[in-house]
């Protein structure tokens, strides 16, 4: 599953990532027998993992899951508790006997090894850990599906083409956990944007304005717990681990907007501050506002904000020279997408709305992958996934470092977070050391401009 994409950016990926050294290399294709049941392991077991397996389990293709990973029992036990209860009609489908669940920073690896050739893992883990489990990944012969965003760095954006290219030689499936792709109305949307019924696009603008999400706003570490399980437990608070909270909850906002521009911005313009961290200790801001600029010139606006008691928004709108749209209207599910004649989005000036109930996009991306391992049909959403996640480091870096920054600075920015990830243990050093105050170093914009921040 591909889409057209601004070409300058295609050309710089492919160039800087030496994706064309992979050429010569044959690789026969893997792919799974049509009526044979799809084993399925899960790699990282918290938040997304859950729901990312329970809809791996209710394709309509069979499936069962056989193994899971995690450095965090107590995630691992409630997950395979949540998950067995949902599959209480179908118990066959859980077949997690307590020697095929792991712990561990190895045991991505354990859990893979359960799999045979074209079964598939789900890589829910926090990102920075991504390009680590898919390697392996590919290496078993797997097909992936793996949350986003699928990178937090420029180094860690050209490892993952590299690794994606790779996937293609081998004819391995791969989605990617930007559902919003996947629903039928804003397919629909997108489509009726290209034929012009809003005509040109002029201006988009998003927001995600709400208040304090998942682990991102952490204070100091209590005692008892290394450094390192910490920090990969809060992994929203630290840019090493997740890219902050602007990549993984931002970037569906910004990626939707992006694909009906049918475009990647190449530069970005960004504010943002911290002004109720209080106690917290983390390293992300509470407020961020990006002025993205595409190649012809068009913006897109985006804002946001975690804070209490202030106003809300999770909406996404295209606005073009005949009219405008509606790409979220509150959310992700349902997108209650919409076209409209003027800039007045009205219920008077509606020209078209999506029927509802809409269908959920999280269980139709798992729908569409499996029935591309199924049917051998080429799918990879990694190159997609990574520009999407460029993006967001992009806005980030520009908001942190206090400058405008292009595509290909942030891309060739050789600050990689967490250099020889794939040899972190407990013990440690974690990616980020704190100050011996128990804090750690923030981004501050003007003063530090070639780093989003300095240890």
């Amino acid at each position: 599953m591909k889409e057209e994409v601004n070409p300058s950016s295609r050309r710089t990926f492919i160039k800087a990532a030496g994706i064309s050294a992979l050429s010569g290399v044959t690789i026969p294709h893997v792919f799974a027998d049509s009526s044979e049941t799809l084993q399925v392991a899960i790699v990282g077991t918290g938040g997304r993992g859950g729901g990312a397996a329970a809809q791996a389990l209710s394709v309509p293709h069979p499936t069962k899951m056989v193994a899971m990973a995690d450095v965090f029992e107590d995630k691992l036990n409630r997950s395979f508790e949540a998950l067995s209860h949902k599959m209480r009609n179908t118990p066959e489908k859980m077949d997690v006997p307590e020697e095929r669940r792991f712990l561990g920073f190895d045991a991505y690896k354990k859990a893979m090894d359960c799999l045979r050739p074209g079964d598939i893992v789900i890589l829910t883990t926090p990102p920075a850990f991504r390009w680590v489990h898919f390697k392996y990944a590919i290496e078993k012969g797997l097909n992936v599906f793996m949350e986003k965003p699928v990178t937090v760095d420029g180094p860690s954006s050209k490892r993952m083409l590299e690794l994606a290219a790779l996937a293609d030689k081998k004819g391995l499936k791969c989605g990617v956990g930007l559902m919003v792709r996947h629903c039928k109305g804003r397919i629909e949307l997108h489509d009726r944007i290209q034929s012009g019924e809003i005509g040109d696009i002029t201006m988009m603008r998003a927001y995600r304005m709400h208040g304090p999400v998942g682990s991102a706003f952490t204070e100091k570490k209590p005692e008892g717990i290394p450094e390192v399980m910490h920090q990969v437990k809060r992994f929203h608070s630290f840019l090493w681990a997740s890219g902050g909270l602007f990549n993984d909850f931002y970037i569906h906002q910004i990626d939707e907007t992006c694909w009906m521009k049918n475009a990647w911005p190449v530069k970005a313009h960004a504010l943002g501050g911290r002004h109720y961290k209080k106690d917290f200790v983390d390293q992300n801001f509470d407020t961020y506002s990006v002025e993205y600029t595409f190649e012809d010139g068009t913006k897109l606006f985006f804002n946001g904000r975690t804070m209490l008691r202030a106003h809300t928004d999770m909406s996404s709108k295209v606005h073009g020279t005949k009219g405008s749209a509606v790409v979220s209207a509150a959310g992700h599910h349902p997108g209650k997408v919409a076209t409209f004649k003027g800039h007045e989005m009205s219920r008077e000036a509606r020209l078209w709305a999506v029927p509802q109930p809409e269908e959920n996009p999280y269980q139709l991306e798992w729908d569409h992958l499996v029935h591309a391992i199924v049917n051998d049909i080429p799918y990879n959403e990694v190159e997609r996934g990574v520009m999407a996640s460029q993006v967001c480091n992009m806005g980030r870096m520009s908001a942190h470092t206090g400058t405008e920054v292009t595509f290909e600075q942030s891309f060739d920015c050789d600050h990689e977070f967490a250099p020889d990830l794939e040899h972190l243990t407990v013990d440690g050093p974690a990616p980020l050391p704190p100050f011996d105050d128990g804090t750690y170093p923030i981004p501050a914009p003007g003063i530090t401009k070639k780093r989003e921040y300095m240890i």
